[in-house]
């Protein structure tokens, strides 16, 4: 989760930028937490509740609602502040990467790769509720419990080839013609190229930002991935720096979201 996190801090203020280079400041004044952020808080704080016995559903269409309403500004698509304006609050249809940026606690929480894609669908579905939003989370949340659980880079990429995307192409053959996207489609498998090929952490998120499109919401999951990967025999001191950064610029209660979360995984 912290991955995700951190991932959406260092790559916000180059979100419209268009860079295409790794070197870059990971932190600097324009530092700040998007949508991406608030709403993978939201899920945590549903599951936090699910773990209790709470509708998981029910938990994050409340929790989603809230976020809207406590952090108004964080950036939120079109079709999200539609559906958190809406009274019904009905799933739209979407394939926008939103399902995939949140989901990551999905990975985290679950105790089996079964768990884990199925709580990113039904995290998915509760907006994004087109097959390729709801693939695009079930992708993201598989790689993070996969690389929480101990498996390696290649056998993780196999397991996301064989079942969602084909990672065929590098990232020096993506980065010269990619663009803004903001589809799961042209989102999700480029993230999770950037995780693939890295070397760690930072690497990681270095890569996402340098592919030049949505690049809170690219390193948001290439870093979900990445953390949870790297850091799974316990974080190195890079990454104890980074959280220590994130967290200056985090709200209490998002910590306080964080710190329990954390807990129940254990």
């Amino acid at each position: 989760m912290w991955g995700a996190v951190i991932g959406d801090i260092i790559g916000a203020p180059f979100e419209f930028l268009g860079r295409k280079e790794k070197n870059f400041p990971l932190f600097s004044a324009q530092s700040h937490f998007t949508d991406d952020t608030v709403l993978t808080i939201a899920v945590a704080r549903a599951l936090i509740q699910y773990d209790f016995g709470e509708d998981f559903e029910q938990a994050l269409v409340r929790q989603l609602c809230w976020a809207g309403s406590a952090y108004p500004d964080a950036g939120y698509g079109c079709g999200f502040q539609t559906w958190l304006a809406s009274d019904a609050h009905l799933p739209y249809n979407s394939f926008g990467n939103g399902s995939a940026m949140r989901v990551s606690p999905c990975g985290l929480y679950a105790g089996s790769l079964e768990q884990a894609l199925e709580l990113a669908e039904r995290s998915a579905m509760v907006t994004h509720n087109h097959p390729e939003g709801v693939k695009g989370a079930k992708a993201a949340a598989a790689a993070v419990y996969l690389a929480k659980a101990g498996w390696d880079k290649e056998e993780i990429g196999g397991y996301l080839c064989d079942s969602f995307y084909l990672l065929t192409r590098t990232l020096e053959q993506i980065r010269p013609e990619y663009c803004f996207y903001t589809t799961c489609q042209m989102s999700v498998p480029q993230a999770l190229t950037c995780f693939l090929e890295s070397t760690d952490y930072v690497d990681a998120v270095r890569n996402a930002v340098s592919l030049g499109g949505d690049s809170d919401t690219l390193a948001a999951i290439a870093g979900g991935v990445a953390w949870a990967y790297y850091g799974r025999d316990g974080l190195t001191p890079e990454m104890e720096q980074l959280r220590t950064r994130a967290e200056a610029l985090l709200p209490k209660e998002f910590l306080r979201t964080i710190h329990t979360f954390t807990q129940i995984c254990q």
